[in-house]
């Protein structure tokens, strides 16, 4: 069964940190990039980071423009696993958080080429 499956949510006091993990089982996960997306309430959702399926090179990562040098993604092909570390957090942060599996090895901002999605994990930045 292709699942991925998102934990490390919660709550964290603003220029907290928390980092997200996401697990993912039933398909070759070093074929596929992944991304790391989120929604607010009454927001649309939007991608946070992204990462290629090798992710070893500069451009192989993509992050946000209003979380660069706060989070970073990574990845580790043996665990099958991607994470999301969150530094510096503010309010704005506060959204449920998703990991996504691109169709491909390449990083994309086109939501369509998300082709499996977690849960979600709620994240709350409040003092």
């Amino acid at each position: 069964q292709v699942q991925l499956v998102e934990s490390g949510g919660g709550l964290a006091q603003p220029g907290g940190s928390l980092r997200l993990s996401c697990a993912a089982s039933g398909f070759r996960f070093s074929e596929h990039a992944m991304g790391w997306f989120r929604q607010a309430s009454g927001k649309q959702r939007e991608l946070v980071a992204a990462i290629s399926a090798r992710g070893t090179h500069f451009s192989d990562f993509y992050h946000r423009d209003s979380v660069k040098g706060r989070f970073s993604i990574s990845r580790d092909n043996v665990k099958n696993e991607s994470y999301l570390r969150m530094n510096n957090l503010t309010p704005d942060d506060t959204a449920v958080y998703y990991c996504a599996r691109t169709k491909g090895p390449d990083i994309t901002g086109d939501h369509s080429e998300y082709d499996i999605w977690g849960q979600g994990t709620q994240v709350t930045v409040s003092s």
